[in-house]
């Protein structure tokens, strides 16, 4: 029979349950110590990769840490128990480190672990009972509390996987600090989407070669569209650079369009006397990011791209930055 509940009541209950899990996450961070100090250690002097198991709700968090130790430097994989121990044990290799999830620590575990060990396998252990029988097999035991669950029948996993969770988090994070874990590390394990995006430098989506018109500032008006019109892909610019390559001016085919309004332009005009001087920049080990705060901040479609000693390398047009999913909205 449906309980009637009033939508203060569904809102208080709500609050409720995200309390309980606040307080499993305290309690969890209450017991850390130096089992974890110990296991940091341990996963530090992994010479293989660490693999990370358990069952039911608890193997869902697992596979999340998992996920994330991958994410940020530290080579991991999922492993089911059951699975484990009908024929997926020859994944595991004797310098892999096993990180185990059991709340009670009675589950599959407690066969699984011994075996693990016998392999020559370190083992870390997140439970609620540092007693258990799973709890004997493992070098590390982080203790995740022992907090009752929000759920309202007190059943279902929710406040113990939270603290795993917490925990595990704990884990892939702290080792990734220790590593020095960079930006651009993280970059490459994340080329899709908006992470990706975020952590794309300029070098890897600048314009080079004929994509990117370049001409000397001692080039005529002419040379210099010629040298747009030549670029195979739609070019809405040329940088000027003087002989030794580095970038002093860009001129712009808004530009053209305003200087022909005067008749008394020419084509064979020198740029020096109609280009963009000391344009806007950016350096190419510079994140896309900045980049495109620039160009909307100067309200600019096209950006030169140089190196250290400010000699232009590549160009960066808006087009390929809306191809790539950037907005030209400022979002923060």
């Amino acid at each position: 029979m449906k309980h009637q509940m009033s939508d203060e009541e569904i809102l208080s209950r709500g609050k409720a349950v995200m309390e309980s899990e606040v307080q499993a996450i305290q309690a969890a961070k209450a017991h850390l110590g130096d089992s974890f100090v110990e296991a940091i250690h341990t996963l530090l002097a992994c010479k293989g990769r660490v693999c990370v198991t358990g069952i039911g709700k608890a193997g869902l968090i697992g596979d999340k840490v998992s996920s994330t130790l991958a994410s940020t430097g530290t080579i991991s994989y999922p492993l089911h128990p059951v699975e484990a121990l009908h024929g997926d044990l020859g994944m595991v290799h004797a310098d892999d480190v096993v990180i185990g999830l059991s709340k009670s620590g009675g589950s599959e575990l407690v066969t699984l672990l011994p075996i693990l060990r016998q392999k020559g396998c370190k083992v870390i252990l997140l439970t609620a009972d540092p007693s258990s029988a799973a709890a004997q097999h493992a070098h590390h035991v982080l203790h995740i509390g022992d907090m009752p669950e929000a759920c309202p029948l007190g059943y279902a996993p929710s406040s113990s996987t939270t603290s795993m969770l917490a925990v595990g988090d704990a884990l892939a994070l702290v080792l990734m600090e220790v590593r020095a874990f960079s930006p651009e590390q993280y970059a490459g394990s994340h080329p899709g989407g908006a992470l990706g995006r975020a952590l794309l430098q300029c070098q890897e989506i600048m314009r080079t070669g004929e994509d990117c018109p370049v001409v000397e500032a001692s080039s005529t008006l002419a040379e210099c569209y010629e040298a747009i019109l030549k670029a195979p892909r739609r070019a809405g610019a040329s940088a000027v650079v003087d002989t030794d390559g580095t970038l002093v001016g860009i001129v712009t085919q808004g530009d053209f369009f305003r200087l022909f309004e005067n008749r008394e332009r020419t084509s064979q005009m020198s740029l020096a006397e109609v280009m963009s001087s000391n344009p806007k920049r950016v350096r190419s080990d510079e994140l896309v990011q900045h980049a495109l705060h620039r160009m909307r901040e100067h309200r600019i479609d096209e950006l030169p791209v140089v190196d250290a000693q400010d000699k232009l390398v590549g160009m960066i047009d808006v087009q390929d930055l809306i191809a790539r999913g950037f907005s030209l909205f400022d979002t923060r």
